[in-house]
């Protein structure tokens, strides 16, 4: 019996070991840290102000549209940076920004006042309290266990928990949009990338549900149908991520309109070109991340205040697509760059895995847990891509929107931008579709041509 309660009491301290934090630093949360782990207080510059509740009314939404004019739209730059007076700004900007304005002096950074814009549902600010004692990763940081819907690892150790807090971030339950993607060559000539309707769900931020996941349980299901232009019409996709990719890896059906049958596509992830962008970027590349956490170690650098994509309501909600694609790089005039603090995370290939990224330098936002920007190195250590997701919260459904997204190729000189909404209505909230509709077939009867 002695040596039972001997073993017993090392397994309860090995677990306890793996959990994100002690309850004692726990307390942090609602004091010194909100609710869902970001500093509470203003930066020692005052750029970035004390967080006190985010945008809680913004302008009325338009019924039925998913359309959200910029809260913001009155406030006028504080700081415009160019390739000429770059010098002593570096350390707050990506790699892949600096690049962009030492290469295009037409390039420019409008830096605009910090607005901290979050507001998440109490459910998820009681969750991610319970998160922090209670979540851990698994397989070396593959896979999380013990995570209710909220921030799982608000107060982060490691890479990969930076890296879970951006894949289980809080974005609603469920919503649709219809959007175009952009590729823009070398030259600078504009081609329509897809026109596609996505619905996307977040089985886990039930606001009724009150277990962790489970290891095989889907938290991000997302299903798209091309509409233009004419090559693509008809074609399907239907992706399945789980909380663990090594128990159940990622589940994708595809339907193409030629073959007139659905599919398994497993080759829909990591490092494989992504035909929604014509192949400008790789699966995971989408949302600046997506995917499983498997063939890179990640590391974690630290929190840094830098100059950041935010509250881009102006380029996501664009009424014409010819406003954003200018040559060699988005308008400037559209993009709204503000200073935040956020958790960088150094990603570096594994031995004996395959990518063609050999190391990828991650942004997080620590108010939303949202990948804002990251720069992708190739086999020989050079710059190769960087990416930018222009966050905007959508105040009347209390959830920050991920919806546009854009990545340079330094390479091959293109871009490619995808997630412009404004043409199209703009971003719906709506109810889960029902699960016959998340299967191979109600994929096959979706596509059409």
């Amino acid at each position: 019996m002695f040596k039972l309660t001997l073993m017993a009491a090392a397994l309860s301290a090995a677990t306890l070991a793996q959990a994100a934090v002690s309850p004692d630093e726990a307390k942090q949360l609602g004091a010194t840290l909100t609710a869902t782990g970001a500093e509470k207080g203003a930066s020692k510059d005052g750029l970035i102000p004390e967080y006190t509740g985010g945008l809680t009314n913004g302008p009325a939404v338009a019924k039925g549209t998913g359309m959200r004019a910029d809260p913001y739209a009155a406030d006028k730059p504080r700081l415009v940076i160019t390739g000429k007076n770059l010098a002593g700004q570096e350390d707050k900007l990506t790699a892949g920004t600096r690049e962009l304005l030492k290469r295009f002096p037409t390039y420019r950074i409008d830096v605009y006042p910090t607005h901290r814009s979050v507001n998440l549902p109490k459910f998820i600010l009681d969750n991610t309290a319970k998160n922090a004692v209670n979540a851990k990763t698994t397989e070396g940081g593959v896979g999380v266990e013990g995570a209710l819907a909220g921030v799982p690892f608000p107060i982060p150790k490691t890479g990969y928990e930076v890296m879970w807090n951006h894949l289980l971030r809080y974005q609603g339950l469920a919503n649709t949009t219809k959007y175009d993607s952009w590729n823009v060559d070398a030259s600078g000539v504009p081609t329509l990338a897809t026109t596609g309707e996505i619905y996307q769900e977040f089985p886990l931020s039930d606001p009724k549900r009150t277990e962790p996941a489970k290891q095989n349980e889907v938290f991000f299901r997302t299903k798209l149908a091309y509409l233009a232009p004419a090559r693509r019409a008809g074609e399907g996709l239907l992706v399945l991520d789980a909380i663990n990719p090594l128990v159940q890896p990622r589940k994708v059906w595809q339907y193409l309109p030629g073959q007139r049958r659905v599919k398994l596509a497993p080759d829909v992830a990591y490092d494989t070109p992504n035909p929604g962008s014509a192949g400008a970027s790789t699966y995971d590349d989408a949302w600046v991340f997506n995917g499983a956490l498997d063939r890179f170690e990640f590391k974690l650098i630290g929190k840094k205040e830098m100059i950041v994509p935010y509250n881009g309501y102006k380029i996501t909600y664009a009424k014409a697509a010819a406003d954003v694609t200018k040559p060699n790089h988005v308008n400037p005039d559209m993009v709204r760059w503000e200073t935040h603090r956020v958790w960088v995370v150094e990603a570096t290939l594994k031995p004996g895995k395959r990518h063609i990224y050999s190391k990828r330098t991650f942004y997080i936002d620590e108010d939303s847990w949202t990948a804002l920007a990251s720069d992708e190195y190739d086999a020989r250590g050079q710059l190769y891509r960087a990416s930018y997701d222009f966050l905007t919260f959508s105040w009347d459904a209390q959830a920050p929107q991920s919806a546009c997204h854009m990545i340079y190729d330094f390479v091959s000189g293109t871009y490619n931008v995808t997630g412009l909404v404004g043409m199209h209505g703009g971003i719906k909230y709506i109810e889960p579709l029902k699960p016959s509709e998340w299967t191979a077939e109600a994929l096959a009867g979706a596509g059409v041509r």
